[in-house]
């Protein structure tokens, strides 16, 4: 048993949660935790604990999460913490001494046994690394075959991503990688197996090459050999086939404009910046909100980007479902329109344009490419999208043009989510979203 003195697993809970990837409360003074759930995994050392804590914060609602705490005696050396001075939690009182306390998931040697105990049906792996992209959930890879996730906000014990891949998987959907294995405790979603996709590229590294290619080449992006394109049709085929899975996962719903509308009124009154025209998002909200054929609303994806999705030998494959993270879960799991996750793939392509350019040092040459690729990729991947939803019948509305307008409110509404995000994490890139609204008003 590795009991640590609960005093001391707060404070160390303080200063290791803010600097993480996953932590919703970035930017917001915390002023409770409460590590209510403590759970020895292993209790030799190296130990493994994990702790479920619902911390409070100001301005922003309770929010509980999964931490892995391994745990290793003072005088041994923590080499896998080079480099991530941020993993360390610092020194833990314990039953059995001091140890130093720290993130679990870099000590392969603790993530490999906790696989082991978890899933032994599956596999009994040798190897494991994390994926170090940003994520607001931990990605583990063993043996190049599996992906264990874990889940750190617990918001509710359904887990939202798990909930959606599972339905998916059972309406045979097969652009999913559907749970292999899942990992739960008292009823509470914790984590879940899926199969790697090896070989598989994200959609976010495919658009920056294709930049930088036609960059380099100073071409047209139609004639540059790393035209994306072909490939954005594919995904917006994807993407229409994915909505036509969820609406028989989930059922389709008559849409709710008027309310639609509200919820986008309640997140730009949220948001605060100087630059930010809000009487011209309410005139386009109130335009949304008055429409009599907005289309079906149906689950959705609800944080459609780039990084969230990989192309592999036999196609595109969507990933994480979970929603846009600072978004309430009840919103998240409400039906909305479709065109809230076109939407965010249209936001995602413009990102990477920007992202792309800022690479350059021809600013002018680089801002008239930039422009050109980025509306033929948003062209293709609405075609694709179209052809899709057209043929499978009861995704969009009848009319073309309501069709356009409720694409530009969902458009200008995540460019506004985005606004708040980047301002909460990465306020040097609030001009991206910033530039995008001013065009669609």
């Amino acid at each position: 048993m590795r009991e640590i003195k609960p005093e001391l697993l707060v404070e160390a809970l303080e200063r290791f949660l803010p600097h993480q990837r996953w932590f919703g409360g970035k930017g917001h003074e915390i002023t409770q935790i409460l590590p209510d759930k403590v759970q020895v995994l292993e209790s030799e050392w190296p130990a493994l604990v994990r702790v479920e804590a619902e911390v409070r914060a100001v301005g922003i609602a309770p929010e509980r999460y999964n931490v892995l705490i391994g745990l290793r005696p003072t005088d041994w050396t923590l080499t896998f913490l080079e480099g991530n001075s941020e993993a360390l939690m610092g020194e833990l009182a314990t039953d059995e001494g001091p140890a130093w306390g720290y993130e679990a998931v870099r000590d392969s040697q603790l993530v490999l046994k906790l696989f082991r105990t978890l899933f032994p049906h599956i596999l009994n792996p040798v190897r494991v690394r994390p994926i170090t992209a940003e994520m607001s959930n931990t990605m583990l890879i063993y043996d190049d075959q599996l992906v264990f996730k874990i889940f750190r906000a617990l918001s509710e014990k359904v887990n939202l991503d798990l909930e959606i891949t599972e339905a998916l998987g059972r309406v045979g959907f097969p652009h999913v990688a559907a749970p292999l294995g899942v990992w739960r405790h008292e009823g509470t979603d914790l984590g879940m197996v899926q199969p790697y996709l090896a070989g598989g590229v994200e959609g976010w590294a495919m658009a920056l090459t294709s930049l930088r290619d036609m960059f380099g080449s100073r071409a047209d992006p139609w004639v540059s050999g790393g035209d994306f394109a072909a490939e954005a049709y594919r995904l917006g085929t994807t993407t229409g086939k994915l909505h036509a899975a969820l609406g028989e996962a989930f059922g389709i719903f008559p849409g709710d404009s008027p309310e639609w509308a509200e919820a986008m009124e309640g997140q730009l009154s949220r948001i605060q910046h100087p630059h930010l025209d809000k009487a011209s998002a309410r005139r386009i909200f109130q335009r949304l909100a008055a429409l009599e054929d907005a289309g079906p609303s149906i689950r959705v994806h609800g944080d459609m980007h780039l990084g969230q999705v990989m192309r592999t030998d036999t196609g595109w494959y969507v990933l994480d479902f979970g929603g846009e993270p600072s978004r309430p879960v009840e919103e998240r799991r409400m039906p909305t329109s479709p065109m809230k996750d076109v939407a965010g793939m249209l936001r995602s392509l413009h990102y990477a344009t920007w992202t792309a350019a800022a690479e350059q040092e021809d600013v002018e040459v680089t801002a008239e490419l930039a422009m050109e690729w980025e509306q033929r990729n948003r062209g293709a991947f609405v075609d694709g999208y179209l052809e899709a939803a057209n043929r499978m019948g009861g995704l969009l509305p009848e009319d073309q043009d309501n069709f356009g307008l409720v694409l530009k409110a969902f458009e200008l509404d995540r460019g506004i989510y985005e606004i708040g995000y980047e301002l909460a994490h990465r306020p040097e890139w609030v001009k991206i979203p910033m530039a995008a609204i001013h065009s669609l008003y």
